[in-house]
Parts: C-alpha cells; structure tokens; sequence
C-alpha cells in the first residue's frame, strides 16, 4: 500500500526513495494494491495540490497506477481505528488485501495497524527491504 502523501512527494520531486519506489512500479518488484477508494483520493489530492500537472498528465499516471496494481474490493469497514478518514481508506484497502505493509511518510498517523499484522515503513524502509537501496 502506498499512502497518497508518498506519491505526492514523489511527484514533487525526482530525487528521494518515494520517486524511487514509483519507477519500480510494473517492474514485479512488489505488488500494488488500489481501490476505487484510494485511487479517487490520488486523484483529489494530485489535482489539487500538483498544480504544475496537466489533467491529462495526471490521468495519464492514474491510469498507470490501475494498470499495475490489483484491484481490490473492500467489502467491510474497519473504521473507526485510526484518527484520520483518509488513512481509514488505506487501512481498509491493506486488510482487504492481506498487505504486509503501508508505504507512508506519516506512521505516526497508522499507530495500531499492527493488531492487522501490517507493518508501516516509510518508502527508504521499504527500498531496503526489498534490496533496492543500501
């Protein structure tokens, strides 16, 4: 799972772990997880806050991100666990999915996800993980 302010970072930027991690998509270096949940809110947060993008730029790259990543459907709801709704749609998405990690740059904010069995790296955590950086 990728929470939506590493891809905001990772647009922002070339340099860092979190652009890292977006080459490696599509690349069967780990699996992608998506849902239409989660997918809507990349789309909000990108359109709104990455002015420099062209919407179809933008929809360009989501469509990228479905093309890869296993669609899931979410069919029962965990919340309240977690104090932000948005990161409820994230955790919702890596208990549907059997993830074994949320990607995010704010683990602060996924505190409990372990009684999931999932645990939360920030995106150099996980490009050491898989053997990506040192």
């Amino acid at each position: 799972m990728i929470d939506t302010n590493v891809i905001i970072a990772a647009l922002k930027s070339r340099l860092g772990a979190s652009n890292k991690l977006l080459t490696l998509i599509g690349m069967k270096k780990f699996e992608l997880n998506i849902s239409t949940a989660l997918l809507l809110e990349y789309e909000d947060v990108i359109k709104r806050l990455m002015k420099n993008f062209a919407i179809n730029q933008v929809d360009t790259f989501l469509d990228y991100i479905c093309l890869e990543s296993r669609h899931i459907n979410i069919s029962y709801l965990w919340r309240p666990v977690l104090k932000d709704p948005n990161d409820e749609l994230v955790l919702e998405l890596a208990v549907a999915a059997k993830a074994d990690y949320i990607i995010t740059y704010n683990k602060k904010d996924f505190f409990g996800v372990e009684k999931f069995g999932i645990k939360t790296l920030s995106p150099k955590e996980f490009l050491q993980l898989i053997g990506e950086i040192k």
